[in-house]
């Protein structure tokens, strides 16, 4: 009978590693593989401050789970991971139900002999007061174009009464790079929107202000790139409060722990991150306080040798010995996923499984069509700074990256012949 290998989450680091295995043990029937997700289709998550703004059309750049496992070898089922029974080697799947609340598919039980936990991670509003009523977190598609209908919206509205007057007030909390993107990527759709004829909003009239409690902005890259960045969004003018940790959120906008009050109708809550809560529950794998499974050097949970975790959701030692875990990027997944997809091979060969050790690439950050800023490392030169066209490149290459690992070479070449063509025949941002 085939080794059953089970990877739960479809994200970059889930979906990938599928499709490694895929190719490798699925095809060739070494092993069953089976992706699991709560969702039809993926986007790569760092986009989705584009999608929030417009500035993506989600559908033109949305893989379809279940083509992609026909192409692939492996097979895929949808449901949303509820429970795990360790000694009886399943999972248990919720009901997946329709938009009425009918259910679709029913709640079901699945077996494994390898088990990979790749959920990803949530926005951590650490409790704060008010923001999860009032805020959007960009966890997820659904919730990057439910920001932008609202900002749409905004626009329509002031649209059909003729109000040249309006303001739109925008608030973001947090000044990593997902923050400092959406910001960029805000400016640009303000003077998008206008130019496409949605003018009764000047792009002056979009107040954009990022609240972020620490004392500078991008606090994981160097002082030179923060203030790089820094300057380029005042110039957009991005407004930056910093020292402003956030006390509670309401209706009408931010409280900050000073008293400060920051108005806003569209707020989004985009510092820092947690695993999902149902994780601290697993049948009794060890989390920490964040949620995260923790997991030993070679991916395994520490409790179980058949438990896999990868990505935002597993807290990974840096290096064999480290206090401190491998960061919560796209570049981490990626690497687990190759790492793992290696070393599941090994698993079925009865071999020792070796240890990951992180390597870090660099960190880039996009203002959108303004300006890129970030560094790279690797190979004699250690670290190199760069920006402006540069910098752009170097971060559309992250994306088509994950493509080729997803599509392969050609595939991924049609696709970017393809993008080229789409920007003279579509609007330069989605318009509904």
């Amino acid at each position: 009978m085939l080794h059953n290998i089970v990877v739960v989450g479809g994200g970059a680091g889930g979906l990938e590693l599928a499709t490694r295995l895929g190719r490798t043990l699925g095809k060739r029937k070494q092993a069953k593989i089976t992706l699991v997700d709560a969702h039809l289709t993926h986007i790569w998550k760092p986009l989705l401050h584009e999608v929030a703004t417009g500035s993506l059309n989600s559908t033109d750049n949305e893989l379809n789970y279940v083509a992609q496992a026909k192409w692939n070898g492996f097979e895929f089922q949808i449901g949303r991971l509820c429970g795990i029974n360790r000694e009886n080697q399943t999972i248990e799947l919720s009901a997946t139900l329709d938009e009425q609340g009918q259910e679709l598919v029913p709640a079901r039980y699945l077996s494994y002999d390898t088990l990979v936990i790749a959920v990803g991670s949530l926005t951590n509003d650490f409790g704060t007061c008010g923001a999860a009523e009032h805020c959007i977190f960009l966890d997820s598609p659904q919730h990057a174009l439910s920001f932008h209908k609202r900002l749409l919206g905004e626009y329509l509205t002031a649209h059909a009464r003729g109000n040249n007057d309006h303001q739109v007030n925008i608030a973001i909390v947090g000044a990593g790079a997902t923050g400092v993107e959406l910001a960029a990527e805000l400016r640009r759709a303000s003077q998008q929107l206008f130019l496409y004829g949605l003018d009764n909003i000047k792009p002056d009239n979009m107040n954009i202000t990022i609240l972020e409690a620490g004392p500078r902005v991008l606090p994981a890259l160097s002082d030179k790139i923060a203030s790089q960045v820094h300057q380029q969004l005042l110039k957009l003018g991005v407004e930056i409060k910093l020292s402003a940790a956030v006390e509670e959120v309401t209706a009408e906008g931010m409280r900050t722990q000073d008293g400060g009050v920051v108005p806003a109708t569209l707020k989004v809550w985009a510092a820092g991150i947690r695993g999902p809560d149902f994780l601290s529950q697993m049948d009794g794998l060890e989390s920490n306080r964040i949620n995260q499974l923790v997991v030993r050097p070679t991916l395994q949970t520490t409790l179980d040798d058949n438990v896999f975790a990868i990505g935002d959701c597993a807290a990974c030692p840096l290096f064999i010995g480290s206090d401190k875990n491998v960061p919560p990027r796209a570049q981490s997944a990626h690497q687990q996923a190759s790492f793992l997809a290696r070393s599941l091979a090994l698993k079925l060969r009865g071999q020792a499984l070796p240890s990951y050790k992180y390597r870090d690439y660099g960190s880039l950050v996009s203002l959108s069509q303004y300006s890129a800023v970030g560094n790279i490392m690797g190979g004699l030169i250690r670290t190199v700074s760069v920006e402006g066209w540069m910098a752009r490149m170097f971060y559309v290459s992250l994306y088509r990256m994950h493509q080729v690992a997803l599509y392969g070479v050609f595939r991924t070449g049609l696709i970017m012949l393809s993008d080229r063509i789409g920007r003279r025949t579509h609007p330069r941002m989605k318009l509904h």
